[in-house]
């Protein structure tokens, strides 16, 4: 069992009482419990547990005032391998994680940062609540984790985000005033998420925190200054300090023109403190809430809604970066081709495509919502989700992405997989045998939802699984 080092013990008593790290020791020695957010961009709760269930012995249960969230009872070994999961009708994650999205509550119409977003959990889940829609950012500032941002982005058939990697004081160069809403889930010393990271036991102690808190401070300033007049941000850890949280607050309400905002959350939760052993801060911070493991069961984070009140002042340094990506929409002669071969391809109604504006990277043609702001400067590293592929020979490949997203207005050339030797082949990546087949690209369908796309070759089938989701394990019930 995981005993509490001295330090956080310490601590913990200082800030919650003396049977406080005895309350902590009881909760992370227990099993974890297992929640999952449903992607309901793309399926029901009500349909995923049934599916779960049925095909899993998966045994989920509704969560109350948390629509999009379930509870899974039974076989929670599974919960990470099923071919649900890697098509991304869900994402595995702790209900505590789910609040900060939840609170700042982006509108279909908002522009949105979520300036520390990897790895995605928190950015699908505000695409999922824009429906899509609006301007979505996500901000990673480690390069290493920019590939799994993108790769929850993919996998949750996200049609509303860019991804940016960049540090946010420099953002707050490019992005004055400019966001209606911004996340900031900053980094910090985990000590509420030891039941899942044991290893923040190891190294934590108060003298570790103070480089962190320096860190969160200049993040939350820069994403004051990109929010508009009247904006809101919500700051948020899953960390118990008061050093990484309440003071970080107090310091930004003292010199920016921000209030703290009521928020009410579906959780268990205390307030924010006001002092602690001689310090007096913001009574307003009282408005906070921390959500206690021991108390909430689930990951201890702390919430708080900031909005802007006034102006502030505007970069004085030029950043030289200048508008250069170039969309398209339905209407370009330079894409519509592409667009109508896939509408003829797989029987689209045209309407569909031109819910969407487009670009061209290299080969590869990206689609994003047609409400995306595209005056912003070229900063990023991906705009959209990949549609298709140009080919040799001046054709579109469609991308399983695109399937997935497009697949309730597919109509033609549609593989449906019956048999479970021919998923497991189409999953790895190799060739259902099938010399009846027409010539041309095929849309593969299993349990009712699109798997991803394929193409015709002398062999067969040939699976156009991406390698990513390949190298996921996938449980088989045979």
């Amino acid at each position: 069992m995981l005993k509490l080092n001295e330090d956080i013990s310490t601590y913990l008593e200082k800030l919650f009482g003396k049977d406080s790290p005895q309350k902590y020791f009881d909760y992370i020695n227990l099993k974890p419990s297992q929640y999952i957010r449903v992607n309901t961009l793309r399926i029901s709760p009500e349909e995923l547990s049934g599916l779960l269930l049925k095909n899993y012995g998966i045994q989920t249960q509704k969560i109350e005032n948390i629509p999009f969230a379930l509870k899974v009872i039974e076989k929670s070994e599974l919960t990470g391998k099923t071919i649900e999961h890697i098509t991304g009708l869900y994402y595995i994650e702790s209900l505590a994680s789910m609040m900060p999205p939840l609170v700042l509550n982006p509108l279909e119409d908002d522009a949105v940062l979520d300036l520390c977003a990897a790895p995605g959990s928190k950015t699908t889940q505000l695409a999922q609540m824009m429906k899509n829609h609006g301007t979505l950012i996500a901000n990673e500032v480690q390069i290493a984790r920019v590939k799994s941002l993108v790769f929850n982005i993919d996998r949750m058939a996200i049609t509303n985000c860019g991804v940016i990697h960049s540090k946010g004081e420099i953002l707050s160069k490019i992005f004055h005033e400019y966001f209606d809403k911004i996340l900031v889930d900053a980094p910090c010393s985990g000590l509420g998420i030891i039941q899942k990271k044991e290893e923040v036991n190891d190294w934590w102690n108060e003298k570790r925190i103070n480089v962190l808190c320096e860190l969160q401070l200049r993040l939350l300033i820069a994403a004051v200054k990109m929010l508009k007049v009247g904006g809101e941000v919500v700051y948020s850890t899953c960390t118990l300090t008061l050093e990484e949280n309440e003071q970080i607050i107090n310091k930004v309400l003292n010199k920016y023109p921000v209030e703290v905002e009521e928020i009410a959350l579906p959780l268990t939760s205390r307030e924010g403190f006001t002092s602690i052993e001689g310090n007096e801060f913001n009574g307003e911070i009282t408005k906070a809430k921390r959500i206690v493991p021991w108390e909430s069961n689930t990951e201890g984070f702390f919430i708080v809604k900031l909005k802007k009140t006034g102006e502030t002042e505007s970069p004085l340094q030029n950043t030289g970066l200048k508008k250069s990506v170039k969309f398209f929409s339905y209407k370009n002669k330079e894409i519509n081709n592409y667009l109508k071969a896939i509408e003829n391809d797989f029987a689209i109604n045209d309407n569909i495509l031109q819910n969407y504006k487009y670009l061209i990277k290299k080969n590869n043609i990206f689609f994003i919502n047609r409400e995306w702001d595209d005056s912003l400067p070229d900063t990023f590293n991906r705009v959209g989700i990949k549609l298709g592929n140009i080919d040799k020979r001046g054709g579109i490949t469609l991308h399983t992405n695109a399937a997935e997203i497009l697949g309730g207005s597919i109509t033609k050339n549609i593989y449906e997989i019956n048999e479970m030797e021919e998923l497991i082949i189409y999953l790895e990546g190799g060739i259902i045998k099938d010399t009846s087949l027409e010539t041309g690209q095929y849309v593969i369908k299993y349990n009712n939802f699109i798997l991803g796309t394929a193409v015709v070759t002398s062999g067969g089938l040939k699976s156009r699984f991406p390698r990513a989701k390949r190298t996921q394990e996938i449980y088989f019930n045979f």
